[in-house]
Parts: structure tokens; sequence; C-alpha cells
């Protein structure tokens, strides 16, 4: 057989009840593997990492991407669900196996079902009965007071106490508008830290500019800042300013709408070691735009450059620079390290507050809103040591879900834990089709997962709203009273994504994989 392209890969073909049967025991085969880990009683899991090392760990999303099985379909179904579980710890920080758990116990719902009723009718139903979920779970968000936020950042801890107290006390010190990041320790101990910081609604524009592979950011170390409110053409536009960067050795931040060819060749030289550098679009957008850009350049001590009003970029000069301690940027947001103490941040905090007590429009006042917090803002940054790089490994992903999951707690409320706030709707919410039937019947899933991982095989439904098994005691209790809570947005997210995964699957009819050729230790 000849090829019109040496690297042409040969495909396999299934179609129909063949290609689903392979599809799902992907997906069980996955599911089966993070599953393990719900709960408070939940199992940790060892997986081989590339080089052969064992990692022992609890997070879902790790152990997902752990997994890779040699059946190439059964690879494909696996991989869907495992885009569950990372769209929901991008979207909310937390809920990883909690979305891997629902997707495979609706995708086995649907499959049961489907010969009876059509897959747009199921599909249909399944969306109306998000909504409903969405909406009950809104209505039974309670909002985050005294000790419900450290028992929030414990249970993502995996019911660390010590852990959850560490974080819960940075998100106390930084307030609502502040943020917490988490880095190592230079030590075994596990310590929490509150810096001078602002955060920006403005993310990465390339994931070329991407450090930390892992956490898919860039983060810059005491890097100088360019601030330039009109485009940046071309390199030569800011030839001195890249010179004096690369002389110092300097990472560089620069904060501009930039043309393609500049970006390109920042790249390049990125990529060859040539500078550190990363870009970002000016936060804040409309009339107040510009305001929010003065304040960025006030905090940093940088000068805001505008070829629009005259300001040549070829004859800017390095004094037009401004600096931070550090700047972590992410597909959302970017966090800088600051020096607030200086003189005319302060003073633009009073004239902000002075304009707020004045403004009565309801959009202009938010923005104005908006920069006080980005004026007045701290960052808390939770340092994990440890006592291997194996542990060292397992403690920094319960600290960052934790981390994640108690600002999503923060932003919408909490729900009963355990996975009783979704049996809890499942229970009460009347379905109107079959696909809410199949919905509020898969969402159970999580409740009867923990209790499975607890090792309770008899048990009843427990009779009064909010109230669950605590696995630990195995008694019923208040949910809520007892500290056993979820964010709501982790619990949505969780659903929204599972459901999204498994429209995708059960729409398909045909997969096309690439066939595998053995290698002779095979045969």
């Amino acid at each position: 057989m000849e090829y019109n392209n040496s690297t042409e890969i040969v495909k396999d073909l299934n179609f129909g009840n063949i290609a689903k049967e392979r599809i799902i025991a992907g997906v069980d085969k996955l599911a089966t593997a993070v599953k393990s880990t719900l709960g408070a009683s939940g199992k940790c899991v060892i997986y081989e990492d590339a080089r052969g090392k064992p990692v022992i760990t609890k997070d879902g999303v790790t152990v997902a991407e752990s997994v890779v099985l040699y059946d190439p379909v059964e690879n494909i179904g696996a991989t869907l669900i495992k885009e569950a579980s990372k769209n929901t710890v991008k979207e909310a920080g937390d809920g990883t196996t909690t979305a891997i758990v629902l997707a495979q116990s609706l995708l086995k719902q649907i499959n049961n079902e489907e010969n009876n009723s059509s897959i747009r009718e199921i599909k249909e139903g399944v969306n109306s009965g998000l909504e409903k979920i969405n909406k009950y779970l809104n209505k039974s968000s309670i909002e985050i007071k005294g000790d419900l936020l450290e028992h929030v950042s414990s249970i993502s801890c995996n019911n660390d106490q010590e852990l959850g107290k560490i974080i819960s006390e940075a998100y106390r010190k930084v307030g609502n508008d502040g943020v917490v990041l988490m880095e190592e320790s230079n030590s075994e101990e596990t310590y929490m830290d509150i810096v001078d910081g602002v955060q920006i609604d403005s993310g990465l524009i390339s994931s070329h500019f991407i450090t930390d592979k892992e956490k898919q950011r860039s983060e810059l170390d005491n890097p100088l800042v360019l601030i330039v409110s009109s485009e940046i053409p071309n390199v030569r536009r800011i030839q001195n300013i890249l010179e004096h960067v690369i002389k110092t050795k300097r990472a560089l931040l620069i904060v501009a709408p930039v043309a393609q060819q500049l970006k390109t060749a920042l790249l390049m030289n990125k990529v060859k070691g040539n500078i550190e550098v990363n870009i970002i679009d000016p936060p804040g957008f409309g009339n107040t735009k510009q305001d929010t850009i003065e304040d960025l350049a006030i905090i940093t001590g940088a000068k805001v450059m505008n070829e629009e009003l005259g300001d040549d970029l070829e004859l800017i000069q390095p004094d037009c620079l401004g600096e931070v301690v550090k700047s972590v940027t992410d597909d959302k947001n970017t966090v800088l390290t600051v020096d607030m103490s200086n003189k005319k941040v302060k003073e633009r905090i009073k004239s902000v507050k002075n304009l707020l007590k004045e403004e009565n429009n309801g959009f202009l006042k938010e923005k104005l809103q908006q920069r006080l917090a980005m004026l007045s803002g701290s960052v808390g940054i939770v340092f994990v040591g440890a006592n291997s790089a194996v542990e060292l490994k397992e403690k920094k992903d319960r600290v960052d879900d934790a981390i994640y999951a108690t600002k999503a707690a923060l932003q919408e409320g909490i729900v009963s834990g355990g996975g009783i706030a979704l049996l809890n709707a499942a229970n009460t919410i009347k379905p109107e089709n079959i696909g809410e039937t199949i919905l509020f019947e898969a969402i159970k899933a999580p409740f009867k997962t923990i209790l499975a991982n607890a090792g309770i095989e008899n048990y009843e439904i427990p009779a009064n709203i909010g109230e669950g098994y605590n696995v630990i005691t195995g008694r019923i209790v208040n949910m809520i009273e007892t500290g056993i809570i979820d964010p709501v947005l982790v619990t949505k997210t969780a659903l929204k994504n599972a459901i999204s995964v498994v429209n995708t699957i059960v729409s398909a009819d045909c997969v096309i994989s690439n066939m595998r050729m053995l290698d002779e230790s095979d045969k």
C-alpha cells in the first residue's frame, strides 16, 4: 500500500454501539481510578510518572492526567472526561473528581435509556434540568461567615485542619478583594505571609509566554514594567528599552496592545533565552480605561506612554519604566506583588474614595469600586513546605485546590457537602420529562460514591433537607452545622462541565482513531 504522504497515519473506524461501548469502557476505567479519592474517606492513588518515579496523590485532576489508555477508542473516552475535570478546576479551582463521577453516572443513565427515547429529547431535558438544579442551589446557598471559612478550606485540603486554618487566615487578612497565592517554602514549615499587591483583569495573550507549565501561568521575578496605552507596532519602537532590559538582565512585563510582529519577535527571543518577558493587555475598558491604566502606573512607578498624545516610543528612556516584586499571569488575571507604601498611591486612593462618595451612576460607581480594590488590595502567600519531594507535590495539590475552593465559596456561598446538596435537589425537584428524570437520578452519584468509599453499603436516604452522613462517625448529621460543606460555584461548575462532555459523547455515532503499531517487544 502506498501513501501520498509518508507521515500519514492509518486510522481505525468504529461505529454505533461498538464505538459507544468502547468509549464508555474508557470513561469507566478513568472514573474508577479517580472516584476512589472522593470524600473524607477517599483513598490515595499511586501512579508512575514519566521518569518511573511513584507519585502519591488524592487530587482528582492529577490522577486523571496520569491516565493514558492503550486502547485508542477507550483513550478518547477517557480524554473527553478529562476535559470535564480540567475545565472545572480552571473555572472553580476544585470539583474535579465530582465532575468525573457525575459524567460517568450521567453517561450510564443515558446509555440505559436511549433505546427508548431520542438523544435530542434526552439532551433537551438534561439541559432544562440543569437550569432547575442551579436555581435550587442558588436558593439553598449560605453566605460564608465566621468558622465556615475555615471549614471550607479544611475540607478542600482533604480535611487537613492545619492547612485549612492557614488558608482561611490568609483570606481573612486580605479580604474579599484580596488575592491568595501559593509558593514553595524554603523549609519544611508551611506558613502564610501577607504582602502588598494588586490583581488586574488581564490574562495571558499567548500560551507561549507561560513559564510554569504545571500551573499554566507566566511568573516573572522582579520585572521592569512598560506601560503603553497606544499600540506598539514593532520591535524598533521599543529597541532602547529591550537593550536596557537585556543589559541589566531583568525580566520585562509589557502592559500594552501590541502588533503581531512585535509579539512574534519577543516570543522568538524568549524561546532563545535572550529575554524574560510577558505581555498583557491594558486593564479596563470604555471611559474608565485610561484612569485604570494611570492607577496601574502609579502603583508600579511607571510612566504611561501614548503615541496618540505625542509621545515618541523610539525616544523612550529606562526612567519611564516601573517595577514590581513579582508578576503572576494566568488565563484570566495578573497579580502584581508591589510596594503599596508609596505616597502617590495613598493620594490616589484618597482621590478615588472622594469620587466614589459623589458618584450616583450605578455603573460608574462599580468601576470606581473596582479601581479602589486594585489600589488598596493585598496578596496572601501560602508557603508550602514538606519533608520530601513526593510529600511536597501532594501537599501543593491540596493547597492549590483549597485556595480556589475558598475563593469560590466567598463568591457564591456554600451548600451542604457530601453530595447532599445534589441529592436534595434530585429528591425535591419534580422531573417533567425523561431527560430531567435521567439527570436527577445521575446527580445522586457523588453521595453514593462518598458512602461507598467509606465502606457504607447499607444506608437510608436522610429524611430532612441538609442532613447527610458523616462518614467518619457513620451518623446522620446536619451537614452545615458539622462543617461538611461545598462551595456553590464548585458544585454548579462540576455539573455543567459533566453535562457538556456527556452531550458531546452521546451525539457521536462514529469514532476515528489512530492505529497503534506494535513494537517487537509487544508481539
